[in-house]
């Protein structure tokens, strides 16, 4: 927590503002469309998977429908396709950023069009805080007018060519999940330029109530607008965003010193007009035997580290989804680590973690 995060919330309580509305949350999504540029609107929601859900829903998606999904990502990327009864169409990353390739996006828009299933909307995620390249990404979108769902929930902070994230789409979602860069415990955002698609997703998340002095309801309506509570822990947290992203680059910056010159060891450089909030900082060992030694070593030192997401192609749910592939997120699941990154590890936190891996790539 920040510091002012108990003041406002309570603030909520001294108001009996406790429902899903409420002076928290409107300050909220100020204060996150004022972060984003300020000519935005944000829909403050239960989670950012929630906010995908209702993102895709307004982009138009309907059973039976096709969504492109970058396929090295969290499930919660490509869930919310199947929710609406469409089905993700997965998609291989780019060796500099990890994320979706444009190149072989075009591919697979141009094939599934061969097959008469032109994709109804496409799903970039911003991986690990790296923006995804979306110059390309939005040309390949425009030539096929195919809209993009722009996957922002762990890069809050950062920056495409001086653009905030979380503006770069026609619909964007963000997370405030518990272990994201800033959290509200559980919640989440919707963000576009439109305001009557806010406006949609607002009534959408309030279980779709008509405007009568009655209940009714013309539409399927969902639960996932965000409490005035939870609104409360948001604002605070907004006000140490860029402390946060300050203590994950310098975490970044203090692993990559330290091991970034042994043989085999690799981290993601940011490239030319990139700026990741480095939510979580991924290293790239010389195989998958060694990621599993440091990660074992790590673990008998009570010191929890995780493999990069598996692809989602390779998950037993989306077996019979269609994919298009060029090994690299394969690749980068067999070899990659995620190190602790929280925005308070203390030096002697980091310490131990660097030594604990130099010891045991010494003893490889």
């Amino acid at each position: 927590m920040g510091g002012r995060e108990q003041s406002f919330v309570n603030e909520a309580f001294d108001s009996n503002w406790i429902a899903p509305l409420g002076p928290n949350v409107d300050r909220f999504e100020e204060a996150i469309a004022l972060q984003l540029g300020g000519t935005v609107e944000v829909a403050a929601l239960s989670s950012g998977t929630g906010a995908l859900h209702l993102g895709l829903e307004i982009l138009g998606v309907k059973p039976g429908d096709e969504v492109i999904c970058q396929s090295f990502t969290f499930s919660a990327s490509a869930n919310p396709i199947c929710y609406l009864g469409a089905r993700p169409v997965f998609v291989d990353s780019e060796r500099d950023t990890w994320n979706l390739d444009a190149n072989l996006l075009a591919n697979a828009i141009e094939d599934r069009m061969r097959a008469g299933k032109k994709p109804k909307a496409i799903v970039a995620v911003h991986l690990y805080g790296m923006p995804y390249n979306a110059e390309a990404i939005g040309l390949v979108a425009q030539e096929y007018g195919i809209p993009v769902l722009e996957d922002s929930a762990e890069s809050l902070g950062s920056t495409y060519n001086g653009v905030a994230c979380g503006t770069l789409g026609d619909i964007a979602i963000l997370s405030f999940n518990g272990n994201k860069i800033i959290t509200t415990s559980g919640g989440g955002a919707l963000v576009t330029s439109r305001k009557e698609w806010k406006e949609r997703a607002v009534y959408l998340a309030t279980q779709a109530r008509d405007d009568a002095p009655h209940y009714q309801h013309s539409t399927v309506g969902y639960n996932y607008r965000m409490s005035n509570v939870l609104a409360g822990i948001g604002r605070g947290q907004m006000e140490v965003l860029d402390d946060r992203v300050t203590a994950r680059r310098r975490n970044f910056d203090f692993y990559r010193n330290f091991l970034g010159g042994i043989p085999g060891i690799e981290f993601l450089a940011e490239p030319q007009g990139y700026y990741s909030n480095r939510w979580l900082t991924c290293m790239l060992t010389p195989s998958y035997e060694v990621r599993e030694k440091i990660r074992k070593a790590l673990l008998e030192e009570n010191i929890e580290s995780r493999p990069l997401w598996k692809p989602l192609h390779l998950q037993p749910v989306f077996e019979n989804s269609p994919n298009y592939l060029n090994g690299v997120s394969e690749d980068l699941f067999d070899r990659g680590l995620c190190l602790p990154s929280g925005s308070n590890l203390s030096g002697e936190d980091l310490d131990r973690v660097v030594g604990t891996i130099t010891k045991t790539l010494q003893n490889d």
